[in-house]
C-alpha cells in the first residue's frame, strides 16, 4: 500500500494554499506597518499592551503575547508589558460565570488599562460581544486599540485605530493569516532593534 497523497488529496492542498495567497495579495499592508510602530513606541514609552480574542483567537492571542515578551527583548530597551487577557483561565471563568461572558476581557481591563496603552482584539467576525465590550472600555479609558478580522470585519473593524483586515470567509484561513500576522509583527519588531 503506497503512502503517498491521491492526486485529488494535492488538488486540495495546492487549491488551500492558492486561497490563502490569494487573500494575502488583496490585503492592505499601510495598516501592518501602522501597527509595527505603534507597539515599538508602546514598549519604548514602557506602557503596557493587552491582547485578547475567543477560540482560535485566544491561541493567537497567547501566542503573539509569548512572541512580544520573549522575541523582541534586547538588552538596550525596555521589555514588552504584554498581558494576554486569555491566559488566567480562574479570572476569565470567574468574570464570566458572575458577571456574564460579554464582561469577561472588559472586566480584567477595567481593572489594568491605562491612557496609550494599547489593546489587540483579536476577532475572526469581529462581532464577538466580549470583544466589543473590551475595546469599548478601552476607549473610554483612552487606550489605543488595534483589531484583528475576517469577512467583512464586522463591527470591530470600524471600532479599532487600526484595522488588520483578512478579507476572507473561510475561518480557518482567516486563523491562519492572523498567526502569520503576528509572526510578521515580532520579527519586525525584533528588526527594530537589531536582534537576530
Amino acid at each position: 500500500m503506497s503512502n503517498a497523497i491521491s492526486p485529488g488529496s494535492q488538488n486540495d492542498i495546492r487549491s488551500y494554499f492558492n486561497e490563502i495567497m490569494s487573500t494575502l495579495n488583496q490585503m492592505d499592508v499601510r495598516p501592518v506597518g501602522a501597527a509595527i510602530d505603534l507597539l515599538h513606541q508602546t514598549r519604548l514609552a514602557g506602557r503596557q499592551v493587552f491582547i485578547l480574542g475567543n477560540g482560535g483567537s485566544a491561541s493567537t492571542a497567547s501566542h503573539m503575547a509569548c512572541d512580544l515578551a520573549k522575541n523582541t527583548r534586547h538588552a538596550n530597551l525596555p521589555p514588552f508589558r504584554v498581558i494576554g487577557l486569555t491566559d488566567n483561565m480562574a479570572l476569565f471563568s470567574a468574570y464570566s460565570n458572575d458577571e456574564g461572558y460579554e464582561n469577561a476581557f472588559a472586566q480584567q481591563l477595567a481593572s489594568l488599562v491605562q491612557p496609550q496603552d494599547v489593546v489587540v482584539a483579536i476577532s475572526t467576525s469581529g462581532n464577538s460581544a466580549n470583544v466589543l465590550r473590551a475595546v469599548e472600555l478601552a476607549h473610554a479609558r483612552e487606550a489605543v486599540t488595534i483589531g484583528m478580522t475576517g469577512f467583512s470585519g464586522g463591527r470591530l473593524g470600524p471600532m479599532v485605530n487600526i484595522h488588520l483586515h483578512v478579507p476572507c470567509d473561510c475561518i480557518e484561513q482567516v486563523e491562519d493569516i492572523h498567526l502569520m500576522l503576528e509572526h510578521l509583527m515580532a520579527v519586525a519588531l525584533r528588526e527594530k532593534i537589531g536582534v537576530e
